[in-house]
């Protein structure tokens, strides 16, 4: 009885593991007075911050991101050039501003695509979002 109760201990663990990797945290842009919609990012081990984004189709977008200090490399990746964004911005402790202005409504995702040998991406560990833009 105890092996199956350190079973489901296990399971239990793996789940809410699963749960806390995939975990959605939303923000939506707002136009500022000056017309541009602005968006603050975090990234770090694995994670963007927020990592679904809600943006207006044509209006500016200025993406302020940095990454927490350490030593690990990444980077921010939106391919989708058809909607004009096209980004693909190596990231440090400092803050960098990414602008673009959305052109086509849809989903689109956004990556690190860094990658040490023999291991997964870190797209694959859970650095990736999304950016939604609406009428």
């Amino acid at each position: 009885m105890k092996f199956l109760g350190g079973i489901g201990a296990v399971i239990l663990i793996l789940l809410v593991g699963t749960g806390i990797a995939e975990e959605k945290k939303m923000y939506k842009a707002v136009v500022d007075k000056d017309g541009i919609q602005r968006v603050k990012i975090q990234a770090g081990s694995y994670y963007f911050d927020p990592n679904y984004i809600v943006v207006k189709v044509n209006v500016p977008v200025e993406i302020t991101i940095k990454k927490d200090a350490e030593i690990i490399a990444h980077d921010l990746v939106i391919s989708a050039p058809e909607a004009g964004m096209d980004v693909k911005e190596p990231l440090s402790s400092k803050t960098r501003e990414i602008k673009f202005t959305p052109t086509k409504t849809g989903k689109y995702p956004f990556y690190c695509d860094k990658k040490f040998l023999l291991s997964e991406s870190h797209r694959e560990k859970g650095m990736k979002g999304t950016i939604e833009v609406t009428e």
